[in-house]
């Protein structure tokens, strides 16, 4: 999903997105129908990791929720970044991906356009959710370490 779609998804929700210099080390908040993310985010692949979380929370989780010392609020947490895993980086990009001949972790990250740090915690999310792999058409996608074999049926 690039940054544009996700700015659709935005307008339609009628979200409105700022860039904004935040005070600390935050990269991005969600409140009232606003996201605001980071200026000053070393590059646009950020950015978007950045943006599908927030965009996440709008989904997902209700209240104020900065307190992560509460573990309801670590749930919530929790459940938006896995809406912005399963969006950015679906398990059919993966095999698009590795049809591509994307080897390596960096070569992965940059064809899927997140950081490599997002690639890293979809992966653990996926193989959470799903144990050692998953099935997916004619193939099977293991996590740990990556590898996508296609089933050859006769």
């Amino acid at each position: 999903m690039t940054y544009e779609r996700l700015l659709k998804i935005a307008e339609d929700e009628e979200i409105e997105v700022i860039e904004f210099d935040f005070l600390g080390n935050l990269k991005g908040l969600y409140e009232d129908n606003y996201i605001g993310i980071r200026k000053d985010l070393d590059t646009t692949r950020e950015k978007r990791c950045v943006f599908a979380e927030e965009l996440g929370h709008y989904y997902t989780t209700v209240g104020n929720i900065i307190d992560l010392k509460n573990v309801c609020n670590r749930k919530q947490e929790r459940r938006a970044k896995n809406w912005s895993y399963e969006k950015l980086i679906p398990l059919r990009s993966l095999i698009k991906a590795s049809c591509e001949e994307c080897t390596t972790l960096y070569e992965l990250a940059e064809y899927l356009d997140v950081t490599e740090q997002f690639l890293k915690d979809t992966l653990e999310f996926y193989q959470n959710k799903y144990g050692l792999y998953a099935e997916v058409d004619n193939y099977c996608i293991y996590f740990n370490p990556l590898t996508v074999c296609k089933y050859n049926y006769q």
